[in-house]
Parts: C-alpha cells; sequence; structure tokens
C-alpha cells in the first residue's frame, strides 16, 4: 500500500513537470522577444545592427522597435526644419547656436531676391560621410519698398505730369554726386549728371518743341528711298535743349540696411507734342551683387564656417 503510494506521488510530480515544461514552451512559442538584426551586407550608411521584435507562434515575424518606442519618445531623433531669420543678426545668432565642425553657408546672388542658407547637417569633410541636411537656417534679405519702387519701374515709359510725381515722391532718395563721380560718369557716359534739383526742375517745366528738317535724300539701287531725318530739340523759350543723361541714386536696397549710391541713365522721347520720359538703372546687379559678398564675408568672419555662392543640394 506505502508503494503504490509513493509511485502515485513519483508519477504526481513528473506529470506536473511536464507540464510546467510544456507551459513554458508554449508560452515561449507564442510569445515575443527582442533580437538584434545584423547588417551582414554592410550596407554604408547603416548601422552593423538594430533592434528588432520577433514575433513567435502562429504568425511568426518581425517587426520593428520604433512604432513601440515613438510615443514615449523624450526628444527627436535629429535636428530637422528651417528656421527663418528675419535680420542678419538673427541668422548669424542662430548659426552660431547650431552650427558643428561640418556646417556649411550657401548665398543665392540673384539680386533680385539675395538669400543666405545655412546648412548645419552639411556633408561630413573627413570621412565623406553623407549627412541628412534637412536641418537649415534661411535668411532672405529683405528689399526695402524704396529699391523695390525703383526696380518695379525700371525703364517704363511715363509722360510728363507721371515722372514729376515720381520724382517728387522719391526725391530724398535722389543724390547730387560727388566730384569723383562727376568726373567719372561724364567721362564714361559722355553726358552730364544732373543734381536732384536739376532733375525735379526738368520734370515740372519742361516743354519739348520739335523741329524736324530732312538731312539727305537718296534713292537706293534697289529703287528704294532713304531719309535721314535731322531733329533739333529746343525748350520753351526756343533755345537748343540739353537734358542731363544721368543722376545718381543715393539708397537702401535691403531693409535697415546701408545706402549704396548706383547711377541711374535718364532717358526722354519726344512724342507727338509730348515728352514721354524712363530711366534705367546702370547695372543693379552689379552693386547689389557686390553687397552680398560683403556680407557673405562678414557671415564667414562671424562664424568662421566655409561659405559658397550657389545653393544647396535639395534636401530629400
Amino acid at each position: 500500500m506505502t508503494g503504490n503510494k509513493t509511485d502515485t506521488f513519483v508519477a504526481g510530480d513528473a506529470l506536473r513537470a511536464d507540464l510546467d515544461i510544456m507551459a513554458a514552451l508554449g508560452a515561449k512559442a507564442e510569445g515575443v522577444e527582442i533580437a538584434a538584426l545584423a547588417n551582414t551586407a554592410q550596407v554604408p550608411g547603416l548601422p552593423e545592427a538594430i533592434p528588432v521584435l520577433l514575433k513567435r507562434g502562429t504568425a511568426p515575424g518581425i517587426d520593428g522597435l520604433d512604432r513601440l518606442f515613438e510615443p514615449y519618445r523624450q526628444h527627436p531623433a535629429r535636428k530637422t526644419g528651417q528656421a527663418v531669420a528675419q535680420t542678419f543678426e538673427a541668422f548669424c545668432t542662430l548659426t552660431l547656436r547650431h552650427q558643428t565642425e561640418h556646417s556649411a553657408i550657401f548665398a543665392n546672388m540673384d539680386w533680385r531676391k539675395p538669400t543666405l542658407t545655412t546648412i548645419v547637417d552639411y556633408h561630413e569633410l573627413a570621412d565623406g560621410h553623407a549627412n541628412f541636411g534637412k536641418h537649415r537656417i534661411h535668411y532672405a534679405f529683405p528689399l526695402s519698398e524704396e529699391w523695390q519702387k525703383w526696380v518695379a519701374t525700371d525703364g517704363e515709359k511715363m509722360d510728363q505730369g507721371a515722372f514729376a510725381w515720381f520724382l517728387e515722391d522719391r526725391v530724398a532718395e535722389l543724390s547730387s554726386p560727388t566730384d569723383e563721380e562727376k568726373l567719372q560718369y561724364e567721362r564714361d557716359f559722355a553726358t552730364t549728371i544732373a543734381t536732384p534739383a536739376q532733375l525735379v526742375e526738368l520734370s515740372r517745366g519742361l516743354q519739348v518743341n520739335v523741329e524736324s528738317k530732312v538731312k539727305a535724300s537718296t534713292t537706293l539701287q534697289s529703287g528704294e528711298g532713304q531719309i535721314a531725318w535731322e531733329e533739333t530739340h529746343n525748350g520753351a523759350d526756343g533755345k537748343p535743349l540739353k537734358v542731363p543723361g544721368i543722376f545718381m541714386l543715393n539708397i537702401a536696397p535691403f531693409f535697415m540696411g546701408e545706402k549704396v549710391r548706383i547711377p541711374v541713365r535718364l532717358r526722354y522721347r519726344p512724342s507727338g507734342g509730348k515728352v514721354i520720359w524712363f530711366y534705367q538703372i546702370y547695372r543693379p546687379d552689379q552693386f547689389i551683387t557686390q553687397h552680398v559678398r560683403d556680407v557673405l564675408g562678414e557671415t564667414r568672419r562671424q562664424t568662421n564656417l566655409p561659405t559658397f555662392e550657389g545653393t544647396p543640394e535639395m534636401a530629400a
């Protein structure tokens, strides 16, 4: 009797042990575990291994861990986005705050809309590794309203009244030439240079009388006639009219920026007893580009970063 009870007890213990093992195996078969997935192909730019979630059981598979951890993230994996600076000072301050040893600054030299852009996470120089290029600081040179107005009407034909109104409205941006400018531009353009007072006087009260006469008339072999006309432009007093061919602007192309001196060609055309005026800013790209280059040099000095004239690669 005693032997039978002992045999039964041992058999029961063995059965329970087998059940525990089976339960553990079942749990493992239906469970999950974190494992390392090796980068055996040595794909450039990827780590040697990444953690993954292995799912066992009737629906085995591999899942990334990021979707499980993302809701609990305390800060981003890397800096991304573009900060927009409204002043040059803010642009330099932000660049100094975020720059790394691989950061770079690009200047778009388009004189109509110049910009500066810092690529904080630019491609590494030491080992040549590419970087994401998705963290940027951007500064668009804010064009002043005065400069935009002059550029917008550059080459636009105006009658006497419209031209007078335009100049009176912008007389603060006109400037008398310096002795050096007078000497240089009158020599280069073979014309006289106007003071602001002369320019306004011309626009307010100028009358042009046009006398035309045939200077020469010839007949070509083709039978077509060729007539050369000689025109004399006189003022209201009948005296020959001398209109200055150039004047000076003293204007800040950028909002709250320094003023630059730019020559402007003055043009007029008699038409049906009226005078049509227009002006042409002389090489505005030259003056604006030089200003942007000066600012780019100051940026290089303040940040000690490499600078390039151009636009960076588009961030993927």
